[in-house]
């Protein structure tokens, strides 16, 4: 029996990370995933899929709608759904290869199957041809992730009624997407197809979309995205889903209890993910589940079995790539005697819809229940030059300071590359910087980082200079 000092379970971006640390601390380290590829839900069927899709939508809807403003003249354009599809599929086939390589970096084994606990310290791999193997292991991370959940009276045919998984792999443009969620996925795959010229309808059970980020953000996204054409049913509750040959039918109820009807010839499933933990055996090696079907964990990722640990999208807290790979490091990191750790309240959040939009520490709703003063600064995207000579005068940078310390307690951005200018306030918040300090910090000009010194300097003492 082959024997390791750690094994992964699951090789997304929690999973093959933790693996790649434990090598390089000196781990003698395995790799289980079930799939062909590694990478897991965000490589395949996640993150990086729809990236390559959002950024093929983005030059088709900059082609069709705002060349010409630039003075470049072409004929109409068309989209390629099939060639848009395939270049995504490269993308994934490059990516997921990294991690191959990766693997034989840093000397890892990979075995290729399904894992399962057959005790807290034996793994049984059974693979696609029904064959199977035992190995020992001292210490087992579960890194397992998620998958995408459904409502119970809603029937996934995964052709008509379709999760994230199948949206990424359409073989048309839909005339009329009617996506059930407001969160990230639903806008982020809702913008790929309005782009391509689908109409597509949101319908979502609170009063405002991406309800767990500031509201600032929720009202300045809804605005923009009315903007390109996006309709929203919000405060409204799906009640059925049908399908009758090519047309899906949405009933359900609005705000004042009448029942509402929208059809279209796809609808995409868009209410969250749940934890994958079917077939892992838990039950032998012990490992036990909280009320949720998330997998119990300290707080140093420890389930109550000593050698077993978990993380990712199968514990608890939000369900995003950087924080599973941040877990990964710190269960590796503790194996090894180290002392890491996480601050989850800066563990950013991203919607990559154009603008963008970007969160991270504390949201004002969160302070007013909390009953911390504060005091907030903003700023307009509009009023920087880089904005205005790129074309991407939409959205907004907040700042939110503590009132008498002047400590950032959260940084809130909609407008061009927020995915990217976000880490700057996580950088200053992981120091604890004041928003004096981020004002007194220079910016380069024209940025479009300039809106954060800007909002800084707003909170700091209503002293912004450009507007």
């Amino acid at each position: 029996m082959s024997q390791f000092d750690v094994t992964v379970i699951g090789s997304g971006p929690g999973g093959y990370v933790a693996a790649i640390r434990a090598a390089q601390l000196g781990f003698k380290t395995a790799i289980i995933e079930k799939y062909s590829t590694l990478g897991g839900t965000c490589l395949n069927v996640g993150c990086i899929p729809s990236k390559a899709l959002l950024d093929s939508s983005e030059h088709f809807e900059n082609a069709k709608h705002n060349f010409a403003s630039h003075g470049i003249i072409i004929n109409e354009p068309q989209a390629d759904i099939a060639r848009i599809i395939e270049r995504k599929n490269e993308v994934v086939d490059q990516t997921t290869k990294g991690i191959n390589f990766l693997m034989d970096k840093n000397k890892i084994t990979v075995f290729e199957g399904v894992g399962s606990f057959e005790s807290a310290t034996q793994i049984k791999i059974t693979k696609k041809d029904g064959s199977s193997e035992t190995i020992e292991s001292t210490y087992t991370i579960i890194a397992t992730g998620s998958k995408p959940s459904s409502l119970p009276f809603i029937s996934l045919d995964k052709e008509r009624i379709i999760t994230s998984t199948e949206a990424l792999n359409l073989k048309e443009i839909p005339k009329h997407l009617v996506v059930i969620g407001g969160g990230v996925i639903g806008l982020e795959l809702g913008s790929v197809y309005l782009r391509l010229g689908a109409q597509v309808t949101i319908v979502e059970f609170m009063d405002k979309i991406i309800p767990g980020m500031d509201g600032a953000l929720s009202k300045e996204l809804t605005k923009v995205l009315k903007k390109q054409g996006m309709k929203f049913m919000l405060s409204t509750a799906v009640s059925a889903v049908e399908r009758n040959g090519d047309t899906v039918k949405v009933t359900a109820k609005d705000k004042k209890g009448e029942e509402v009807v929208v059809e279209g010839d796809y609808c995409l499933v868009s209410v969250g993910r749940r934890p994958y933990t079917e077939g892992l055996g838990l039950e032998k090696a012990g490992v036990e589940l909280d009320e949720r079907g998330r997998v119990k964990v300290n707080d140093h990722l420890q389930t109550n079995v000593a050698n077993i640990y978990a993380i990712g999208d199968v514990i608890k807290g939000a369900m995003l790539a950087h924080k599973a790979s941040e877990e990964g490091t710190l269960v590796a990191e503790i194996l090894a005697g180290q002392k890491p750790h996480i601050n989850y309240n800066l563990i950013p959040g991203v919607v990559y819809t154009w603008p963008e939009v970007a969160g991270v520490g504390k949201t004002e709703e969160q302070l007013k229940e909390e009953g911390v003063a504060y005091k907030v600064g903003s700023f307009p995207m509009r009023a920087l030059g880089r904005s205005r000579a790129s074309g991407d005068v939409d959205g907004l940078v907040k700042i939110i300071a503590d009132e008498k310390t002047d400590e950032v307690l959260g940084m809130h951005i909609i407008g061009a590359r927020a995915a990217d200018l976000i880490a700057e306030g996580v950088i200053a918040m992981e120091f604890r910087a004041s928003a004096e300090d981020i004002a007194r910090s220079s910016h380069a000009h024209p940025t479009y980082a300039e809106a954060i010194k800007e909002a800084a300097l707003d909170a700091t003492g209503k002293r912004p200079i450009h507007i």
